[in-house]
């Protein structure tokens, strides 16, 4: 057993312990009578400094710390589809159960109930070779999801017993014997959270995370394995954006990381989730979620210990062979929370007061994600997607956490305030964002959705970048003074901006929209553009153009739920119909 040290200063959330015996880097320790949750991030000569999870006011040199020898690790088991914990794994809803509305300090409840029973069904016999990552059985943990329960890491042999039937998650499923050596299997882990969990393989993303998002989808999709940023100013709707992705991404498990957020915004979540279905299963949506609240409120240092905790589970669920997406909201604050602590340990600040290792920080979070195979003999493939929000000072796209972000992410997807005072949702910049996955995902839209499909997108996004440069003219000069060419443009550019690109998250049909509603609407916008150009040819003026009935029918094309598809398609006809008309008439009249 460890001998107790002692504190020797408290400075806010850093704590300095001296005599601490058997002292490791990241060890858990539990800090005063109260035994609140701390971790070991520096140690000197006999002083540990020590960064606690809970409110350290109170405290004061003197009092016992204690630690566990054991690093910081989360319960990995049945249970955790649907839960809510706060940064290290300690399940709200269960806490407010015993001890009402606040969080008592030093309160230590396990991550996943242990008293529960499951009914556990195998997939292996008596007498079978397995090894680690391989599937012992099953629990259908809810309707949507079914938990794997797999051979520990380390751990191969044969199989010498398993049991079928209702148990806890302590109690033994399989015995696996490799000659002398017997193991005793559960359904519960423990891991280290700032270990990420192996696997055989990384691959390429090949296959996009469709979201429902038109912005996304379309014009800068992210590969599923993929990793992405949300940078933004405030008020800009990064929460709105991550919820929706929360909601609606085409993956199989969600973990939603309130990090240093506002609680209001989590609170959402909570309230929604359970009303909303969703669209894979008809089931509500919190059957495929975990959400890991550590709110604005909650202590600054628990903020990377929630980012750790929710890579760790996605990493676990990924393992089974599911296609996984992170949600972290926003990695901004988490970034505060170290410059605060590097603060207080002294040590030498980088770039406006932030810690020199800040982007290898980051760098190390967001390469926890990828395509890949997995641990175990049946070759199974899983993803991990991680979509982090980054709130900048003013929308300061120079913030240090903004550029050691997009160093390591491949997906960039700009808010601007300028488009949401526009009232423009989502405020994503067209011109701004950018997605390196074009290429590795083309095959796949051509293939899945239509073979022209990547050039839809290219000639939207030239119409987008010519309409900037034209912008810049009618300033000077005013809209009269352009072409008739140029003045077509413009016009089909806005009915991709506001008839395509802005989408209503609070709409009941409009907040989600199909790949191929997607590329219907866009090619129709597109088809527009040639038989105007067409009509111009043959002398209709543009004022004719610009207002034909069927634009306000193009306009609400995305109001058309997916089985009303034919009457996005009759659209199409009525406005070759109604065009031709007009290039007719200006034939009778010449």
């Amino acid at each position: 057993m460890s001998k107790k040290g002692q504190i020797v200063k408290v400075s806010g959330p850093l704590i300095v312990a001296e005599g601490i015996e058997n002292a490791k880097m990241y060890d858990v320790v539990r800090v005063s009578e109260k035994h609140l949750i701390g971790e070991i991030i520096e140690l000197r000569g006999n002083r540990a400094w020590i960064q606690v999870y809970e409110e350290t006011a109170g405290l004061g040199p003197g009092e016992p710390v204690t630690t566990t020898g054991e690093p910081l690790s989360v319960e990995l088991g049945p249970g955790l589809i649907e839960s809510i914990y706060d940064g290290v794994q300690r399940p709200l809803d269960i806490i407010r159960q015993q001890e009402g509305d606040f969080i008592t300090r030093g309160i230590n409840i396990p991550g996943i109930d242990k008293s529960k029973k499951w009914s556990f069904n195998p997939r292996v016999k008596k007498g079978d070779k397995v090894s680690s990552g391989d599937i012992l059985g099953v629990i259908q943990e809810t309707p949507v999801v079914e938990h794997r329960i797999l051979v520990p890491d380390g751990v191969e042999g044969s199989v010498q017993d398993i049991r079928k039937g209702e148990m806890t998650v302590e109690q033994t499923v399989a015995v696996i014997a490799n000659g002398k050596e017997k193991t005793e299997v559960n359904m519960l882990q423990n891991w280290p959270v700032r270990k990420p969990r192996p696997y055989k393989q990384k691959l390429i993303p090949v296959i996009p995370l469709i979201t429902g998002q038109r912005v996304f989808d379309t014009f800068f999709p992210v590969g599923k394995g993929g990793t992405a940023c949300v940078p933004g100013p405030f008020g800009s709707g990064k929460t709105v954006i991550q919820h929706q992705l929360a909601k609606w991404a085409d993956a199989d498990i969600i973990v939603y990381i309130g990090c240093g957020e506002r609680g209001n915004e989590m609170a959402d979540v909570l309230l929604e989730f359970p009303e909303l279905t969703d669209p894979r299963s008809g089931e509500p949506l919190m059957k495929r979620t975990v959400l890991i609240a550590n709110t604005s409120n909650m202590p600054v240092a628990a903020r990377e210990a929630s980012v750790y905790t929710g890579i760790t589970i996605a990493e676990y669920f990924r393992d089974m062979g599911y296609s996984v997406a992170v949600m972290a909201d926003s990695t901004s604050r988490w970034a505060e929370a170290m410059r605060e602590m590097s603060g207080r340990l002294e040590e030498m600040p980088g770039d406006e007061g932030y810690p020199a290792y800040l982007g290898k920080r980051i760098a190390e979070f967001y390469e926890r994600a990828g395509r890949v195979i997995c641990v175990g003999s049946d070759g199974r493939e899983g993803s991990l997607t991680v979509v982090g929000a980054v709130s900048p000072p003013g929308g300061d796209l120079a913030d240090p956490v903004v550029q050691a972000t997009l160093r390591i992410v491949k997906v960039f997807w700009s808010l601007e305030d300028k488009l949401a005072y526009q009232r423009h949702f989502p405020a994503i910049s067209w011109l701004n964002s950018y997605s390196l996955y074009h290429s590795n995902l083309e095959s796949y839209f051509q293939k899945e959705i239509h073979e022209d499909f990547p050039d839809l997108r290219k000639e939207a996004m030239r119409i987008l970048q010519e309409e900037a440069d034209l912008q810049e003219i009618v300033k000077l000069v005013g809209v009269d003074a352009l072409s008739m060419s140029d003045r077509v443009l413009l016009e089909i550019a806005r009915s991709i901006r506001e008839d395509f690109l802005h989408q209503n998250a609070f709409h009941e049909v409009d907040t989600y929209a199909l790949m191929d509603k997607q590329y219907l609407m866009l090619k129709i916008i597109l088809e527009l553009y040639d038989l105007f150009k067409k009509a111009m040819e043959n002398g209709v003026p543009f004022e004719k153009l610009s207002s034909l009935p069927i634009r306000e029918e193009i306009a609400r094309a995305k109001y058309h739920p997916e089985k009303e598809m034919e009457k996005i398609e009759g659209i199409r006809k009525e406005m070759v119909k109604q065009v031709e008309a007009l290039i007719k008439e200006e034939k009778v009249h010449a």
